[in-house]
This record gives C-alpha cells, sequence and structure tokens, in this order.
C-alpha cells in the first residue's frame, strides 16, 4: 500500500479543519503538528499493508448517555437556531462518549464568544461527563457562566441540578428544581416535563416539602 493516500488524507483534514470548520489561526500551527506526530507515529510502528480489523466500538452506553445529554440540551433552545460552528462538533464528541474531546472544542467556543451561553452549558456538561458525575469546580463555573450570559433561560439551573443528582446531593437538586418551577412562566412548554421529573425524583427520595424545607418521611 502507497502512503499517498494517507498523505492525500492528511492534507484533506487539515483542510477541512482550517476552512470548513475555521480552526482560529492561531492554532494552525499547532493542528498541524499533531497530525505530523500522528504520520511520524504511524511511519514508525504502522504496517500499511497489514490487512486491516475491525475497531473496537465505542461503549453503546457512553454513545447513548451522549445523544441523550445533547438532545436534553437543545430542548431548551430554539429549534430552528443552531448552535456555533465549536458547539456543533462538541455534540459530535458527546454523541460518541468522547467528553474530553468535546471539552477542547467548547473551551475554543467561549473563548471566541464569552457570550454563548449555549456553549457555557454544553462546557459544563461535558466537564460533569468526563469526571465521571462528579461536579467539579470548572463545571460549576461553566454552568455559573451560562446562567451569567443567558439568566432567561432555565437550562444552567436544571442542568446543575442534575449534575448535584449525580454527585449524590439530591437535596441541592430539589431546591434548584423547585425555585425554578416556582418562577417557571404558566405557558412555558418546559414547565410539565419539569414538573413530571421533579415529581418523580421526589417519589424516589421519599421526600415532601413542609413549610418550604424538605424532610425524608419516616
Amino acid at each position: 500500500m502507497s502512503w499517498l493516500p494517507i498523505l492525500i488524507l492528511t492534507a484533506l483534514v487539515f483542510a477541512l479543519a482550517v476552512f470548513v470548520l475555521k480552526l482560529p489561526r492561531t492554532l494552525w500551527t499547532l493542528f498541524g503538528s499533531a497530525l505530523l506526530f500522528g504520520l511520524a507515529g504511524y511511519a514508525a510502528q504502522g504496517n500499511p499493508g497489514q490487512p486491516s480489523a475491525p475497531a473496537s466500538p465505542v461503549r453503546d452506553d457512553a454513545a447513548q448517555s451522549g445523544e441523550l445529554m445533547v438532545e436534553a440540551r437543545r430542548e431548551f433552545y430554539p429549534e430552528g437556531r443552531l448552535p456555533s460552528r465549536f458547539v456543533v462538533t462538541a455534540d459530535a464528541f458527546t454523541r460518541r462518549g468522547q467528553h474530553d474531546q468535546a471539552a477542547n472544542f467548547l473551551r475554543n467556543a467561549v473563548a471566541e464568544n464569552p457570550k454563548d451561553g449555549e456553549a457555557w452549558l454544553a462546557l459544563g456538561n461535558a466537564l460533569v461527563e468526563h469526571a465521571r458525575g462528579r461536579l467539579t469546580a470548572a463545571a460549576l463555573y461553566a454552568y455559573s457562566q451560562a446562567e451569567k450570559v443567558s439568566p432567561e433561560n432555565p437550562a444552567p439551573t436544571y442542568f446543575l441540578g442534575l449534575a448535584f443528582l449525580r454527585a449524590g446531593e439530591p437535596a441541592n437538586t430539589l431546591t434548584l428544581w423547585r425555585e425554578l418551577l416556582e418562577s417557571a412562566p404558566a405557558d412555558a412548554e418546559w414547565r410539565g416535563p419539569l414538573a413530571v421529573r421533579l415529581e418523580r425524583l421526589e417519589a424516589i427520595l421519599g421526600v415532601t416539602e413542609r413549610d418550604g424545607s424538605v424532610e425524608t418521611e419516616e
């Protein structure tokens, strides 16, 4: 097998990143170096003539979880308004369960546009997923920025509550979701689904609200 197809493919990947994905000029050298490093590693250890073998597939549960996370986030944004190109690319990695790569693209998104609330929210989600459910300081900051730049959108509060739930702090989730539901406009499309999820969570935890506080039922 000739090396020519591999070199052509490398050039096409670089052109795609620069002209289609609009990779910032400051990252051209870094991206090109990464491609050359990969080629060097393949030249040292690869065998182009060796018959191909099926790659190990990405875990189905990770892919399904990523797909659901993206779909859940998009429910809080207008259907006709697409997110930025960085978020679109990051979503592709999220759907494959590759949350660290997704977070890298999302960092570029918020660096380019710090007022992109959906990018900040997606970054918080990616960081929580990458940390296997832990609400890290970086994720908490991303959620706070998402709420700061888009205070009218309930998504940051909802997903922060979800992150607290995954982190084993359901009391914080109940507090956030109850406050969100109380302040929700009567005609908000997300009000009904949130009420159902809150009711299910209360049933699972066996808690009840008395005088504005959360108490465990005996």
